[in-house]
């Protein structure tokens, strides 16, 4: 069995309130085990980090103005 694992790392909950996605990646695996094959992207949101969601994650605006 094959499938693929996938987690966003994000500025807020809400896309109604502007918020993106920051980063993204996937891990697929075969039958539980991981293939070895990733997909991991930072993203530039175009907007300020809110302090909440850095303190979750640590991703700031110099960092992702420069993805």
């Amino acid at each position: 069995m094959r499938e693929i694992v996938v987690d966003t790392e994000t500025t807020g909950l809400d896309p109604g309130d502007g918020h993106r996605i920051v980063e993204i990646a996937a891990l697929e695996l075969v039958n539980h085990v991981p293939s070895g094959r990733i997909f991991h992207r930072y993203v530039n949101p175009q907007r300020a980090m809110p302090e909440a969601a850095r303190a979750v994650h640590g991703l700031t605006d110099v960092f992702l103005a420069q993805h």
